[in-house]
């Protein structure tokens, strides 16, 4: 499949410069994608980015993935109400870093080149970027923008100049790929637009050469009509210290019915007709949630790497599949450690539900195991039972005690 029937049926089509999406078809292309070093980690949105860029590379263009180093230490003020607060320079250091290892792995055996602008600006002379970029930028462009306008309004919080003029840091920024590795396109999300238009008009100006900014769109969920990618606890990373491999699985393994094809068609590589199974799946046996698990297969093992993703799907089905918590390993109960309650062994079932808050008082924890709500090991127990072994103690449904 050509790579523009490729974005078209995964729904990577948003806003693009060139006339034709079939020109993307026409032969090797130098492109550009970046992230901006705003937090040591990218969210579930920077995926479904680079995921198209995946299809980008596939199809043989050649890839500059960037890490602003030079613009993190602005901030991208687009989308934002505020003046964003300025990182420091270890900071930025050690985001870059991360966000750069996790190109390795979303890209691993891939074709790339990581570059970092703060390369190319530590040493710009503030009068030549004034000379080069500043005079061939309209002011007008400049206040056109959306976000300059929210925030020079009436109820705006104002804008700095420092983050008025990221845009010219973005568009330098695609002069400079474009002179140093003829670079012609920039690749982005649908949010990344305006900056990445300056580039463009830069470009043309200056050297008068073609540059082209193909965008994707926004992931939405279908069944609720909001931004796709966020939990009740907050965004989605892919970074397991700020969520942990068990949740990373668990967000997809929860994913709408509705919605769980599209996100394959966005967040994985499988091929159509196997996109198409877990449609059927969804249509014929929704209960089933078939097409979940292969959805959150196949993304945490992307991230994440089929061995980690292998331990979380033991632990999930130790959970609330029916797997014996004996055939998990020290490391899956390291995993399952890290997401539910634990408690010493020795130590009498009574005292374990009130001292993990699963039971209000004794009393309470009494009447749970007398009407059958507590289990350990799947074998309902009486209220003298001690634990002397490591156990999984099950309260209800979805209440869960690690003794270890």
């Amino acid at each position: 499949m050509r790579l523009s029937e490729e974005l078209q049926w995964r729904g990577f089509v948003n806003q693009m410069t060139y006339a034709d999406i079939t020109e993307l078809d026409n032969g090797p292309i130098s492109f550009y994608w970046g992230v901006d070093p705003s937090a040591d980690s990218m969210t579930i949105g920077n995926f479904a980015a680079a995921m198209m860029v995946r299809h980008f590379i596939e199809a043989g263009h050649k890839a500059y993935l960037l890490v602003g180093g030079a613009t993190g230490m602005i901030g991208d003020p687009d989308g934002k109400k505020d003046e964003r607060n300025l990182l420091t320079v270890e900071q930025i250091a050690r985001n870059k870093a991360a966000i750069a290892e996790q190109y390795k792995t979303v890209f691993a055996g891939k074709d790339f080149q990581i570059v970092d602008n703060y390369d190319w600006f530590r040493n710009i002379n503030y009068l030549d970027f004034l000379r080069t970029v500043g005079k061939n930028v309209p002011l007008s462009q400049m206040l056109g923008r959306e976000f300059v306008q929210s925030r020079l309004g009436e109820d705006g919080s104002g804008i700095s100049y420092a983050e008025f003029s990221y845009s010219l840091i973005q568009g330098y920024d695609f002069l400079h790929l474009s002179r140093e590795y003829g670079v012609s396109l920039q690749v982005c999300g649908a949010d990344q637009w305006g900056n990445s238009i300056a580039g463009v008009d830069l470009i043309r100006r200056l050297d008068q050469k073609e540059a082209n900014v193909y965008s994707t769109p926004l992931v939405m969920n279908k069944a609720t009509g909001m931004k796709f990618g966020k939990s009740e606890e907050g965004a989605i990373w892919l970074d397991a210290n700020k969520t942990s491999v068990f949740k990373f699985y668990q967000f997809w393994l929860n994913a709408d019915d509705e919605g769980t094809a599209d996100y394959a068609r966005v967040f994985t590589m499988l091929p159509r007709d196997e996109i198409l199974e877990m449609e059927r799946q969804v249509a014929d046996n929704p209960s089933g949630r078939e097409a979940q698990k292969k959805l959150a297969h196949e993304v945490t093992a992307i991230v994440h790497g089929e061995e980690r993703t292998a331990s979380v799907e033991r632990v999930t089905n130790a959970l609330f599949g029916g797997t014996d918590f004996h055939e998990l390993s020290s490391e899956d109960l390291d995993v399952l450690a890290g997401e539910i309650p634990t408690a010493h062994l020795g130590t009498g079932i009574i005292e374990l539900l009130v001292g993990t808050e699963n039971a209000s008082s004794n009393g309470d924890a009494r009447r749970l195991i007398e009407g059958g709500a507590v289990s350990v090991n799947g074998e309902k127990v009486d209220e003298d039972f001690l634990i002397n072994e490591p156990a999984l103690i099950k309260k209800g449904k979805n209440s869960f005690i690690l003794v270890r």
